[in-house]
């Protein structure tokens, strides 16, 4: 029987309670205005409302300390320069975790 395990990265500042972290959504959200130039849009693509889409931004730019997104009014939204380093770390994490667990599973059930 063929078994898989996945494994959830978050990113948090555990020096500050704060609600909220930077996990799989907003990694999905900042890559999705990557593409669509709109959070409106991206949230959308996602089935997700504006509201929640914005509450998961504002979390997780208070986790990392940083803006992530610019937020341009009418002609939507992009990725700052540290949104972008934000969302391709992320990337490589959760890759490098998926191959571990990939790997591991089958060494560990034996």
């Amino acid at each position: 029987m063929p078994l898989s395990a996945h494994a959830r990265l978050t990113i948090s500042d555990d020096t500050r309670d704060l609600p909220g972290a930077f996990g799989g959504g907003c990694a999905s959200l900042l890559a999705g205005v990557a593409e669509e130039g709109s959070l409106n849009r991206a949230a959308k693509r996602m089935g997700m409302a504006y509201s929640k889409a914005w509450r998961i931004v504002r979390e997780a730019e208070e986790h990392m300390n940083a803006e992530l997104l610019t937020r341009d009014g009418a002609r939507g939204s992009r990725l700052t320069p540290e949104g972008e380093r934000a969302l391709a770390a992320y990337r490589t994490l959760q890759t490098e975790i998926d191959e571990l667990v990939t790997r591991r599973l089958p060494e560990l059930l034996r």
